[in-house]
């Protein structure tokens, strides 16, 4: 078979001849399906660069365009801590559902689970930025601040126009769901631990403490 640049050149040279030419090769240059001319039943066409196979191991159909997988669509295997909130933690797992096929969208489903994740914690909930400097002057550490940060910026530029282009970037895209995890590790399961066991303490030492960290009048 004809190369695809060869193909090309044939039809600009000479449309009329290799125009129909050119098209096939550049939907199989693309890895899409196509539907083969001059079959007359609309139900059922023979098609080229699309197949089928069954699994040796669970007898399951798969299906490709070239060499993609397009069915069953993979996902990505990250699970998110599981202290984060209910409503961000259903971003996060839509997230990893779509991060092969969308690492932009999974940048941006992030940032909103973030987002969630802040409002729990006791901030708006409607400017990012702004609770994030809110947590600062409360004392926030300088690490979870920038994680913060990162994926905020991230996901920001994954839906507005700037510096990061996200759409074919998975590997950062896959490292933000770690740092989700981080945040959410720092920020509510730590504190929830730590809180437990000082609760467990003696009433006593509890009284003591809580005398020795009153304010001075």
């Amino acid at each position: 078979m004809q190369t695809y640049n060869a193909i090309q050149v044939q039809a600009q040279t000479n449309p009329s001849q290799y125009g129909e030419l050119y098209i096939w090769a550049q939907r199989v240059w693309r890895h899409k399906p196509i539907i083969e001319p001059g079959f007359l039943d609309v139900k059922a066409h023979p098609a080229t660069n699309l197949h089928l196979s069954v699994c040796y191991s669970c007898d399951e159909v798969s299906l490709c365009s070239a060499y993609d997988l397009v069915y069953p669509t993979s996902k990505t295997e990250v699970f998110p801590n599981t202290d984060i909130p209910p409503d961000a933690k259903a971003d996060f797992e839509e997230a990893a559902t779509i991060v092969d096929l969308s690492p932009r969208g999974a940048a941006a489903l992030l940032r909103l689970a973030l987002q969630k994740m802040l409002k729990s914690l006791g901030q708006s909930g409607e400017n990012i930025n702004q609770d994030i400097a809110a947590l600062v002057q409360q004392g926030l550490p300088v690490a979870v601040q920038r994680a913060l940060d990162v994926v905020r910026v991230i996901g920001n530029n994954a839906v507005h126009p700037g510096e990061i282009d996200m759409r074919d970037d998975k590997a950062t895209a896959t490292r933000l769901f770690a740092l989700v995890n981080i945040i959410a590790e720092a920020m509510i399961t730590q504190p929830k631990q730590i809180g437990a066991m000082f609760e467990d303490l003696p009433q006593g030492a509890i009284d003591a403490i809580e005398r020795r960290d009153k304010p001075k009048p």
